[in-house]
Order: structure tokens, then sequence, then C-alpha cells
């Protein structure tokens, strides 16, 4: 996609995870991969984020305050379901049965905490060639 000026946009992340140490070290690393990367703390911002932004790729975690990651998915699959499949959820608490049962219930990656960079890399890469 172009931007106004003919120049083309940089491929757009947004980083949803109220763990802001994890979130400005994954913005790092995705900016040095030359993305556009983005942070909010929680899921609520992120759904009004996510309504007026351009995104290639979602990273959310799943436990937060105010709007779960499984909710805020679960929204923007309703509002913007292209977007949806582009969702990469960070995983804290692998075993929780609520979570792992949402997990099972859609072909989505998970990376477990703590994220391993190089795997950040690649889901990044494959969910914004989706876009």
């Amino acid at each position: 996609m172009d931007t106004n000026n003919g120049t083309p946009r940089r491929k757009h992340v947004l980083i949803v995870d109220d763990d802001i140490q994890l979130a400005w070290s994954l913005k790092k690393t995705l900016e040095h991969d030359g993305y556009e990367a983005t942070i909010v703390p929680d899921g609520a911002l992120a759904l009004k984020f996510v309504q007026n932004h351009p995104l290639d790729a979602v990273v959310c975690d799943l436990q937060m305050s105010r709007v779960e990651g499984d909710l805020l998915y679960a929204t923007v699959e309703r509002l913007n379901p292209a977007l949806a499949r582009r969702f990469i959820f960070i995983m804290g608490l692998d075993d929780h049965p609520l979570f792992q049962k949402f997990m099972d219930t859609i072909e989505l990656p998970a990376l477990h905490k703590p994220v391993g960079l190089d795997a950040l890399r690649g889901e990044v890469v494959r969910m914004a060639e989706r876009a």
C-alpha cells in the first residue's frame, strides 16, 4: 500500500500488552526490522486503535486488564475479519483452561513468555504477508 506521496507504507504492527517492558522490547525489535510498531497497554484502547488505523499484524497478550486478548480478538473478528486472521497471541498462562480452550478453537500462532525474538519475527513476517 502506498502513502499519499507515492512511497510505500511501512508494515504496521500493533502490540497489545500491559507488560510495558516486554512491549517496548518487542517494539524495538520490530522497528529494527523495518516495521512501524505501536504499543497500546490494554484491549479497550487497542479496539479504538484498530478501528482508526491500517494494520498488517497484531501481537496481543491474552491476559490483560480491562479487555483481555480473547475478547479483543472476538470483537475484531466481527469488525474486521481480515485483520483478525493476522493476530499473534502471547501467552503467559498456557495451562489456564479458558485461554487454552480459546487457542484450541482458532488457528493462529501463540508465543509463550518469555517471547523468543526470532519466533516473533517469523510470525510477524508470516502474518504481515497476509495483509
